[in-house]
């Protein structure tokens, strides 16, 4: 099997990610940086994982402001 070093994002899952972004930052930060219904209007998780799962371009911004969250920087808006 092999590892992948270069991959921050290797073998965690997205709801790892949303979990731990709820979390830090609370759904209504979450929303301002990255407008989409599932973090504004409403917010759940399982919706929030059915969208992310289907739309590649939404999912990416959820990994980028993930990233930023664990390293400690500010997220970009």
């Amino acid at each position: 099997m092999k590892t992948q070093a270069n991959n921050p994002l290797h073998g965690i899952t997205l709801e790892t990610m949303l979990t731990e972004l709820i979390a830090g930052l609370g759904w209504a930060e979450m929303g301002k940086h990255i407008e989409i219904r599932c973090f504004t209007h409403d917010p759940s998780l399982s919706s929030s994982l059915k969208f992310l799962r289907r739309t590649p371009w939404a999912r990416a911004r959820v990994e980028s402001l993930y990233l930023q969250h664990k390293r400690g920087l500010p997220a970009r808006e």
